[in-house]
């Protein structure tokens, strides 16, 4: 929702999970790389990766977790390098749910943290991907600790609230962005 909001600011927004899924169409080399180490069980019939298999498997074996990241992680970074790159606007959003634990805050000038409460992340998550609670906590139990990543945060949106308040913090935000963007860029 705040990447959203960002973007009908006029924001360019690069998502890592977009790019993510974007790298492991059938046929694709992170694709076949992914099935060559997991296997053909991780696909659907039509091909495609059966994200609830893979998840259910690298989440309960740390080293499956680990390979599917080695895959993953230095595409995405590079696809996130080359959208930035071709980026012509004052500043851009770059979401990396996994950003401090992919050590990638060397790609962003400023870190901005979305914050909830344990109980309503689980929450959502489980509206939104239909895990049971148990996955859900074994995937935030593989991040980063809350503490951690707002000691890390230049600037944080506790999302508890409804969307209009929201939307009156990223628009806050955006002001703030635009103002300091050209001493960010060294310009």
């Amino acid at each position: 929702a705040v990447a959203d909001l960002f973007a009908e600011c006029g924001v360019p927004v690069v998502d890592a999970d977009v790019l993510a899924r974007e790298l492991v169409e059938p046929g694709a080399p992170a694709w076949r790389e992914i099935v060559a180490r997991f296997g053909r069980e991780v696909l659907k019939p039509d091909e495609t990766l059966d994200r609830t298999r893979l998840r259910a498997r690298v989440f309960a074996d740390e080293d499956s977790r680990l390979q599917l990241e080695a895959i993953l992680h230095p595409r995405i970074r590079q696809q996130i390098q080359s959208h930035i790159n071709n980026i012509h606007a004052p500043y851009c959003i770059i979401v990396i749910p996994l950003l401090l634990e992919t050590g990638q805050s060397d790609l962003v000038d400023r870190i901005l943290v979305i914050d909830v409460p344990l109980a309503t992340q689980i929450s959502r998550v489980a509206s939104r991907d239909r895990l049971p609670r148990e996955e859900i906590l074994a995937i935030i139990e593989a991040q980063v600790s809350p503490g951690t990543r707002l000691a890390a945060a230049d600037d944080v949106i506790e999302n508890s609230g409804g969307l209009d308040e929201l939307a009156t913090r990223v628009s806050q935000l955006h002001e703030k962005y635009l103002e300091i963007a050209p001493a960010q860029s060294g310009s």
